[in-house]
């Protein structure tokens, strides 16, 4: 599935234009690219969250050359699924908490 099948469902499902949906859907995005990039955690109950990681320097090799290669520090977007999400994936329903 692809940006604009997502936003057809989307407007479907919530009886709106495909513009307004497409609308929508960016904004949300945006959002989330912001918070995370700040460093915030973004948690949408049921689906996920997003939140940014720091990867810690190492040592790498060119698989052409076989020499090693210093691979710098960055931080980057990790999301991690949440239980309904799982669920769904591995086709169960999912635990109702107590």
């Amino acid at each position: 599935m692809n940006k604009s099948e997502l936003i057809d469902i989307a407007a479907d499902g919530a009886d709106i234009s495909k513009a307004a949906a497409g609308k929508a859907l960016d904004a949300a995005m945006s959002a989330i690219v912001k918070a995370v990039s700040k460093g915030d955690t973004v948690t949408l109950i049921g689906f996920g969250t997003f939140k940014s990681s720091k990867r810690a320097a190492r040592t790498g090799r060119n698989p052409q050359t076989g020499k090693e290669i210093k691979i710098a520090a960055t931080t980057v977007p990790r999301f991690t699924a949440g239980a309904s999400f799982k669920a769904a994936v591995a086709g169960k329903k999912a635990a109702k908490k107590k």
